[in-house]
């Protein structure tokens, strides 16, 4: 019992990179390490199936023959024959029920190790490849084709080899009861092979298609479902309706050609299986009426035959099934290929916490090694100190604060933390250090006091999670829900407001207790009110902390101690908030001005309604 226990250990945690192969059935044959020997077993007990099934057939020929034929017989003889029958029934139901429970059970082992190794790794993959892959893609492939493979493995399988065993015993039989009728029995065996692999070929094509666009409605019912609200708000939901019928259409006519490839398949392999039985019993009856052969032995040739043409014609559609399988162990296979973001490359591991100073010198990235999307980046900021990023949309300033934690690593110049190359830490360590605040904060489906917690990694007491709450004056509200810190937020956290939703971000942070704060504009999606209560959360978050903010709001940006405003991926303008509105004509001055100018003409209005 233990050595079952270490074998299946051993088998959840075999590495599926090892299982991806441009040989595609090789490649399934990795996927199955560890469950192989399963397989075996569940083929020996095919194996005695088989020979059960054929000595049936001989037994009748011996009854008809030897029994029945002889004129008189004694009772007891036809009952030991009877009960030959019922012994041999037995026999191969146990072992048919054997084998499909040993391959059913070793399928779904495999299937939930590769939905384990798949979850775990698309945690462990870099933002490059989230970049150029759709949700729905993903979901569909994690759900569909991991079906389509555990298939392979519970029917196609064990399908074949119940389909090859009794084919070689029978045929065996065949020959020593008849050599000629052995032959003959065969001759539709190639045509059937011949049309299977002909439909194979077709139908993997076809099916591969038929995939292809069922990925294009999971991203677009993903996408529909998680943007449901901006769908409503703006009543497009007859326009979503419109795109989502046209690409389903296209579904329906790439499942439709992929279905007349199996209609076109099924008659041409039956033609031929009924040509080959009739023409087998036309030629027996004929050699038995004529003595050539006795009426047992053709019995048992009628019995024997059927099991060769009918299951080769079957093993005809467990080839085009297979095909399936095959489509979606490459699709599988393209993501088990990308390389894993390494989290433990730690040249440099310091003892303790960073201390917080940045330093970029000449820093440059490419996403596609091609064109810059940040050049020539210098600055510096020593621990504790603010700096802030200021810019137009697509400036660079998320890119510019995501190389931190080593989200994406910078391609030109040098970023150190505290002196040393920042690639020279870990991005496990650097993101232990780094605490991030987004402009949308994600929320999981889970309770407030889940979601304060997550992002520290080990037991909580309830005073620290109340103490985190407090300070991003969230504690109170909390306190307001029925179930107080127990309350389930709901996806994305739809059940809190705007505002609750980035206090619960910040009290997530705080509780972590980051060296390094990224705050990408954290108060832009909350009403004046709001920003005022988050603001004061910032405060407390932002003491003794190196901090990145990302703001469009001068107002947002003017405590900080050094001011970087980004143009084009380049930094135009840098200093103190004192320092750039007395830059005439540059970009800060243009948007202080602006935005002065906006909220003074919205005071002025609130005043005069206020005074009508």
């Amino acid at each position: 019992m233990a050595s079952t226990v270490m074998s299946t250990s051993h088998a959840d945690s075999f590495d599926l990179r090892q299982a991806v192969s441009d040989k595609r059935m090789r490649g399934m044959w990795k996927l199955a390490t560890g469950y192989r020997w399963f397989f075996g077993l569940s083929l020996f007990f095919v194996s005695i199936a088989a020979v059960a099934k054929m000595l049936t057939y001989l037994l009748l020929a011996h009854t008809v023959d030897g029994i029945l034929g002889a004129g008189t017989f004694e009772i007891n003889t036809l009952l030991l024959a009877g009960a030959g029958f019922v012994g041999l029934a037995l026999i191969e139901g146990s072992s048919s029920f054997f084998a499909g429970t040993i391959v059913a059970r070793s399928a779904e082992r495999i299937t939930r190790r590769v939905r384990n190794f798949l979850f775990d790794h698309l945690q462990r993959l870099n933002f490059t490849f989230y970049d150029k892959n759709k949700t729905g893609d993903l979901i569909q492939r994690a759900s569909s084709d991991v079906d389509a493979v555990r298939r392979f493995f519970s029917e196609e399988i064990i399908g074949v080899g119940r389909i090859l065993l009794p084919f070689i015993v029978n045929v065996i039989t065949l020959m020593f009861l008849h050599v000629g009728l052995g032959l003959l029995s065969l001759v539709s065996v190639p045509f059937l092979i011949m049309i299977a692999i002909y439909f194979f070929s077709r139908i993997e094509k076809k099916y591969a298609l038929f995939q292809e666009q069922d990925e294009v409605l999971y991203g677009m019912l993903q996408e529909n479902l998680s943007g449901v609200r901006v769908v409503k708000a703006f009543a497009r939901q007859d326009y979503e309706i419109a795109r989502y019928d046209k690409e389903n259409k296209e579904k329906f006519k790439r499942g439709r050609t992929l279905l007349l490839q199996h209609a076109l398949f099924w008659p041409s392999s039956d033609v031929l299986a009924w040509s080959q039985m009739i023409t087998c019993m036309v030629v027996g009856a004929t050699m038995a009426i004529n003595g050539q052969i006795s009426v047992g032995t053709y019995l048992a040739f009628i019995g024997l035959v059927t099991q060769i043409v009918w299951p080769i014609r079957n093993l005809g559609r467990l080839i085009v099934q297979a095909s399936t399988g095959l489509v979606s162990y490459t699709r599988l296979a393209e993501i088990f290929a990308y390389e894993r973001e390494p989290l433990e490359d730690a040249v440099f591991q310091p003892k303790g916490n960073v201390q917080g100073a940045v330093e970029f010198k000449n820093v440059a990235f490419s996403y596609d090694g091609d064109k810059n999307v940040l050049e020539d980046i210098s600055f510096s900021v020593e621990p504790g100190k603010v700096v802030a990023l200021l810019g137009s949309t697509g400036s660079g300033k998320t890119t510019l604060v995501n190389m931190l934690p080593r989200f994406y690593d910078y391609t030109g110049g040098r970023l150190t933390l505290d002196g040393v190359d920042l690639k020279d830490y870990s991005r496990s360590f650097l993101r232990g250090q780094i605490g991030i605040v987004e402009q949308e904060p994600f929320l999981f489906s889970r309770s407030i006091r889940e979601n304060i917690t997550y992002g520290v990694g080990r037991e909580v007491s309830d005073d620290e999670v109340y103490a985190a709450a407090k300070a991003a004056a969230l504690h109170e509200v909390i306190l307001s829900f029925p179930d107080g810190y127990n309350t389930i937020v709901g996806e994305k956290g739809v059940t809190l407001s705007g505002g609750q939703k980035q206090r619960t971000a910040l009290a997530r942070t705080l509780l972590k207790n980051p060296r390094i704060l990224i705050l990408d504009d954290a108060t832009s999606s909350v009403d004046p009110e709001t920003e005022g209560e988050i603001r004061e959360a910032l405060r407390n978050l932002m003491q003794d902390r190196t901090t990145f903010i990302i703001a469009h709001r001068i107002q947002s940006v003017m405590i900080a101690d050094l001011i970087l405003v980004m143009d084009q991926g380049k930094i135009v303008q840098m200093g103190t908030h004192d320092e750039l509105v007395l830059q005439e004509g540059g970009i800060y001055k243009q948007i202080y001005d602006l935005q002065s100018r906006i909220e003074d003409e919205l005071e002025k209005e609130i005043a005069s309604v206020g005074l009508s």
